[in-house]
């Protein structure tokens, strides 16, 4: 097994419930009745635009981070402390499917570990370079 198998796990968790999301945008445009290419309409269907281009939005930071983290620092913190990121982002997008004020949780779960990732590899890399 490879040092860096839990860090991968924890990348495709994460690819899986932004591709969820995806689909369940794609879906909601059918069930609430917004022809493609058009971003508007009701409420209820802007939510779950939101949830997934925010999962992107996300997305984009914290599998890099994850994985300059995993190499900086350590790949087993990485995975043990990535692994909230897609549970939070899951329940991010399931509270905001139903409400605004739901999506709270989920977001206040996903969003420490890229902090800590970004912050986390920075500090790791500049003490390599310093210790030569």
């Amino acid at each position: 097994m490879s040092e860096f198998t839990y860090t991968g796990i924890v990348t495709g968790l994460s690819l899986l419930v932004y591709y969820y999301t995806l689909y369940q945008s794609g879906m909601a445009r059918g069930r609430f009745g917004v022809p493609a290419p058009s971003h508007d309409g009701p409420e209820d269907y802007q939510r779950y635009v939101r949830a997934h281009l925010n999962t992107l939005e996300h997305l984009v930071l914290f599998v890099p981070s994850l994985w300059l983290f995993a190499l900086a620092v350590d790949p087993f913190w990485a995975a043990g402390i990535g692994v909230f990121w897609p549970i939070g982002r899951l329940l991010y997008a399931l509270g905001y499917y139903q409400a605004p004020s739901k999506r709270m949780l989920g977001l206040m779960m996903s969003m420490p570990p890229i902090y800590i990732f970004v912050l986390g590899s920075l500090i790791g890399f500049c003490l390599d370079l310093y210790n030569g």
